[in-house]
């Protein structure tokens, strides 16, 4: 896909801005994850919740590892020139598709499949 200099830097500008979000929300992750301590003269169901919260922060700050790999992946793409190329089969990936998830690497007919189990989604398998 032949991105003219607008719409390419108009993708860029979405993918830091992205990225930027990502990494504020990751960094308020991780200082929440400092701030809730389990203290021992909590019963059982306040040291219950405290274990949920985190567990929950853990898992926001794992899904925005991935995300930010991805945008990472995505402005590599950029500046390659094979943004908007499905990585898996070659094919264009649809603008609108792009427009909704600009960070996307595979077309939708690859991402069906990978949904499917049909095809192995390499960076889930790293």
């Amino acid at each position: 896909m032949a991105l003219n200099p607008q719409t390419a830097r108009r993708y860029q500008e979405k993918l830091l801005a992205h990225k930027k979000q990502l990494e504020e929300t990751m960094s308020s992750a991780v200082v929440q994850g400092r701030e809730t301590v389990a203290d021992d003269t909590l019963d059982i169901a306040d040291q219950a919740v405290i274990s949920y919260q985190k567990e929950f922060l853990f898992s926001q700050g794992t899904h925005g590892h991935h995300q930010l790999r991805m945008v990472h992946q995505a402005l590599s793409r950029l500046r390659e020139g094979s943004f908007g190329e499905c990585v898996h089969c070659g094919e264009e990936i649809g603008v609108k598709r792009l427009e909704a998830l600009p960070w996307t690497p595979y077309c939708i007919v690859c991402k069906e499949k990978m949904e499917k189990g049909e095809l192995e989604d390499p960076a889930r398998a790293a």
